[in-house]
């Protein structure tokens, strides 16, 4: 089985779950070390003063097990309280001050060490206000620092949920704004749905037919040129192949006169006034089909 990386080991996954990402390797094991070993140390010492507890007090035997126990208890929670500095991701100046704080908490560990048994609590010289004092100094200290670091902790946090918040925000907003071509037209056709279009103000009806009075397109002028092309036989067919082949140009005449010109297009006329009423449906009604589908075009488009 190969060996698991330890940026990907349980103390990293669990420096992630509760504090954050990692910035350097040497302070999650250094902090977890602190903080666990500060534990371990307790336990020992509640183990030795629970056997001095059952010697006779104040005997040598006695003192052999409570000294070290008082002494280990004394230096177990200042090293805990480092410990939990150091995992935090605080700045430099603080655990400075921190380490300084367990150094003054040392030297009165150090201070206990050499008074007791023999000058502490009212017997000898009695050097124990001294003791407490100093003690006491050291562990306001690491307070302070271990508070400081915990505060900054939380600020940080809460900067980045606002930058969380406030980026599903603006993609929140984003998302709202886009839309698909398909929804588009399906608005569209909900919006048109049931909607009744009138050609001209005219009412809509029932039936498809449309109907216009005789005199409706009266005032209507149609310029229709008719186009008139008559064969004038063979010699005039091989002049017009000599005109594609050589680039000669064609010249086309008409042997007819203006007033035949100008009966035609009075017969074309009344032709066409006479077919009006029967087309004039059939093209309205496609006028009306074809403005609907430039509307739904436009529609779409937008």
């Amino acid at each position: 089985m190969a060996a698991e990386s330890p940026e990907n080991g349980y103390l990293f996954d669990l420096y992630r779950r509760y504090i954050g990402e990692p910035e350097d390797r040497t302070d999650v094991y250094l902090g977890f070390g602190l903080f666990i070993g500060g534990i371990a140390l307790a336990a020992v010492a509640l183990v030795l003063f629970l056997w001095s507890n059952t010697l006779e007090p104040r005997t040598t035997e006695h003192v052999r097990w409570a000294q070290p126990a008082y002494a280990i208890v004394m230096a177990a929670l200042p090293i805990t309280m480092l410990g939990i500095v150091v995992l935090l991701p605080s700045e430099r100046r603080v655990r400075y001050a921190s380490v300084g704080a367990v150094a003054v908490t040392f030297a009165a560990i150090v201070g206990f060490l050499i008074a007791y048994p023999y000058d502490w609590y009212g017997v000898g010289n009695d050097y124990t206000a001294e003791v407490v004092a100093v003690y006491a100094v050291g562990m306001a200290g690491l307070t302070a620092s271990t508070g400081a670091a915990l505060i900054a902790h939380y600020l940080d946090m809460a900067r980045a949920a606002d930058r969380v918040d406030a980026e599903d925000d603006e993609s929140d907003e984003s998302d709202d704004e886009s839309y698909s071509d398909e929804e588009i037209r399906r608005d569209i056709d909900q919006a048109m749905d049931g909607v009744e279009l009138s050609w001209g103000g005219v009412e809509k009806t029932e039936h498809s037919r449309l109907t216009f009075s005789e005199d409706e397109f009266d005032d209507i002028d149609v310029d229709v040129q008719a186009k008139t092309t008559r064969s004038s036989g063979v010699d005039s067919q091989v002049a017009g192949l000599k005109g594609l082949k050589g680039g000669e140009t064609k010249t086309t005449t008409s042997s007819s006169t203006v007033d035949d010109q100008t009966a035609k297009l009075r017969e074309l006329r009344e032709e066409q006034q006479a077919n009006e009423a029967s087309s004039s449906a059939t093209e309205s009604e496609s006028a009306v089909s074809s403005l609907l589908d430039r509307i739904r075009t436009l529609l779409t488009r937008n």
